[in-house]
């Protein structure tokens, strides 16, 4: 069974810390994405878990078996690389058959093993051509059926798509999803692209400056999260904040512009004069004549089917509308805006910590 488990794992170069105490639990079969904004540790917790990376303090264990001091090459892992490091002088059967060469495998058990997975990464007509000769695209599917033919207990994706044009990333993510469905594999995917976490996932780590900020399934961050940071960073476009103070009828957020929005009547533990923000993703905030918020509108992109409206409040704070269809507002405009109560999240302004009532 390859679980994976982190025990409060840390990593430090010198004084600074750069992974803080993570602990972590990746069942067997689950594709589990990290994710978070460059410089947040996600690729530095990957390294360590293939072992190309030491741990400072803690204890990472693979089906049962704690691997601190078990080098990368015996781990049972496989590793594909932002970069693909294909080898360039092989040609796609060489690079694909030498990690089975090292370990002494039968001649005809790994042509066997690589008519198999090129035709499964439809690569099966590439094998003569060294990595020169290939697309970009071709050159992914390469490097994962390297990893493939190895049958690892665990696949590690480090940033696999980040080198592919927007086209190409979404055809490889369902290649990549279609891989997981038919091997069941343990997967560790690292992006900073949330909506690869999104699509990909079963349960997704939120990174932030070496620490994990929530672990859960995609739309548990999504409908639930945790803090602002989160919030603000699963959901495409991200959320809007509006600052606010509660009422003393806890009825009203009370903004200092004046304006008046109502708050949802249950579901979160709120005080009077509390400081609170309200989070409200742009796809539950539209233009309503009788709207309670002024926004002054600073661009709009039509994309035919849907429109994105940028605007900003009487405090100066940015604030996104996404509707479906195609919109009559116009750059300069002031329009009064609407949220819908029911879907708002409040978090507490001075803390980030969100204020549902569990």
């Amino acid at each position: 069974m390859a679980t994976i488990e982190l025990k409060s794992v840390r990593k430090s170069y010198g004084t600074a810390e750069v992974i803080e105490g993570i602990d972590l639990q990746i069942a067997h079969g689950e594709f589990c994405v990290f994710v978070g904004p460059s410089g947040c540790g996600k690729s530095t917790l990957l390294r360590m878990i293939s072992g190309l990376e030491s741990i400072t303090d803690g204890d990472i264990v693979i089906g049962g078996e704690v691997v601190n001091d078990i080098p990368a090459a015996d781990r049972g892992l496989a590793m594909v690389f932002q970069s693909y490091a294909l080898y360039p002088h092989m040609t796609v059967r060489q690079n694909l058959s030498f990690g089975l060469e090292n370990i002494n495998t039968p001649k005809a058990e790994i042509d066997q093993k690589i008519e198999n997975v090129a035709k499964m990464l439809q690569i099966d007509q590439l094998l003569a051509r060294r990595p020169k000769d290939l697309s970009g695209g071709q050159r992914q599917r390469v490097a994962i059926g390297r990893a493939v033919v190895r049958e690892p207990r665990v696949f590690l994706f480090d940033e696999p798509l980040s080198n592919l044009d927007a086209e190409l990333r979404v055809d490889m993510r369902g290649e990549i999803a279609s891989l997981h469905r038919r091997l069941g594999n343990t997967m560790i995917y690292v992006t900073h692209d949330q909506v690869e976490a999104m699509t990909l996932a079963d349960k997704i780590a939120v990174l932030r400056l070496g620490q994990l900020e929530q672990f859960g399934a995609p739309l548990e961050l999504f409908n639930r999260p945790r803090n602002m940071f989160v919030a603000g960073f699963i959901g495409s476009p991200k959320m809007n904040f509006i600052e606010g103070q509660v009422s003393a009828d806890l009825k009203m957020l009370e903004l200092a512009s004046g304006e008046k929005i109502a708050l949802p009547s249950s579901g979160f533990a709120i005080a009077a004069g509390q400081k609170v923000t309200m989070g409200v993703r742009p796809t539950e905030l539209q233009p309503d004549e009788t709207g309670p918020i002024a926004l002054s509108v600073k661009s709009v992109e039509l994309l035919g089917g849907e429109s994105y409206i940028y605007g900003s409040l009487a405090n100066g704070g940015a604030v996104t509308i996404h509707s479906l269809g195609q919109t009559s507002v116009g750059l300069g405009d002031t329009i009064q805006v609407s949220p819908k109560i029911e879907e708002v999240h409040l978090f507490d302004t001075d803390s980030t910590l969100s204020l549902r009532d569990e």
